[in-house]
């Protein structure tokens, strides 16, 4: 391993790529001359607006973002989205509908009905939301002031496998643990944010896209800082913005452009995500809840036969240099998350690991 660094299967904070973490090290003390880091400069100067107008467009190519969206920079991850989205869209007729897939979609809908009437459209909780549901099962309000979803649910590793049809209705989507994982038509929604920390930089940025009709309308209580309207107009740098993860998210854009954009990142991804259910579906030893037609390929949920074998599976998954194999406290179990960074032979490694496991503990 380069570097002697570990596979870092972590749902977030995740693995970065290593061009980009040489980079960074190479122009820590002096950025291409400025004889300063990016982490101590001044965002108002010439040399720091070159990298956040770079990053921006970097973006905006990556994602072939149209012109009449706005791209906010912010702080706050996607949990202070889940109260910014309200505050600043359901003034209308000041309700919404949520679509309930897992754990973020809910805490994202408790807290919009702080701002107005919340209509759950669709839950999974019934059914330990194993799959993501049909265009037919959604009971959507057409006078709703937008529909939300969290594409990519992290915690019980189910993705989105089509994009609903809201109709008339603002579609509106948490995209924190699948952005940039693979080409997606960003005309399709009024607004899209994510949490950096997975496929884009470390912790502490925000990625906010939206629509520019949907700005505007804010509700008077929201805060400054909330307002989707003044971040737009100030291009993110109403007060200090989170300098140093915009800096990394410019390389990481940089990165993904040269090599072969989201295309090719699809492509790879998919085939890290087919050895790893390959090793699943062909295994009586291993377990994975989520239907086929529902599965993330960023988050891959699984168990062994109980809680003993489980917590002996990470113990030694550490020891045989992978980190973060253990899943969320709220569904127990094991869970790899093999982001954008994680490459094929991390998931190589850890396939012949679980093989290797299955075959001693069974």
């Amino acid at each position: 391993m380069l570097y002697d660094r570990i596979y870092n299967f972590s749902a977030g904070p995740s693995m970065l790529p290593v061009e980009v973490l040489e980079s960074a090290r190479d122009n820590m003390l002096n950025y291409e001359g400025s004889g300063m880091s990016v982490m101590e400069m001044s965002h108002r100067s010439k040399v720091y607006d070159d990298i956040i107008v770079k990053a921006e467009a970097q973006m905006r190519k990556v994602m072939n973002i149209p012109d009449n969206y706005k791209v906010i920079f912010m702080q706050g991850g996607a949990t202070l989205q889940f109260a910014m989205v309200p505050m600043n869209l359901m003034n209308k007729n000041h309700k919404a509908d949520y679509i309930v897939t897992g754990n973020f979609s809910g805490k994202a809908a408790k807290e919009a009905e702080k701002y107005g009437k919340v209509n759950i459209a669709w839950t999974g909780k019934d059914i330990n939301f194993s799959r993501i549901p049909r265009q037919e099962e959604l009971k959507l309000d057409p006078e709703a002031d937008y529909v939300h979803i969290c594409f990519n649910n992290t915690i019980y590793g189910s993705c989105w496998d089509y994009i609903p049809d809201t109709g008339d209705v603002p579609l509106v989507a948490d995209m924190s643990s699948c952005i940039m994982s693979e080409p997606i038509d960003v005309s399709k929604f009024a607004l899209i944010y994510a949490g950096a920390q997975k496929n884009v930089a470390p912790a502490g940025l925000t990625i906010v896209i939206v629509r520019e009709d949907m700005l505007g309308n804010v509700n008077p209580i929201t805060p400054t800082m909330c307002d989707y309207t003044i971040n737009a107009e100030a291009k993110s740098m109403h007060n200090t913005p989170p300098c140093w993860c915009i800096y990394i998210c410019k390389l990481v854009m940089d990165w993904l452009l040269a090599n072969g954009g989201l295309e090719a990142r699809k492509a790879i991804n998919e085939k890290k995500a087919a050895l790893l259910y390959d090793c699943l579906d062909h295994s009586d030893f291993y377990v994975t809840s989520i239907e086929k037609g529902s599965r993330s390929k960023m988050n891959v949920r699984f168990n062994t036969p109980n809680a003993e074998l489980d917590a002996k599976f990470v113990k030694e998954s550490v020891a045989a240099g992978m980190s973060n194999l253990k899943a969320h406290r709220s569904t127990g179990g094991l869970r790899a998350s093999i982001y954008n960074c994680m490459p094929i032979e991390g998931v190589e490694y850890l396939v012949d690991f679980m093989k290797k496991f299955e075959a001693e503990n069974k």
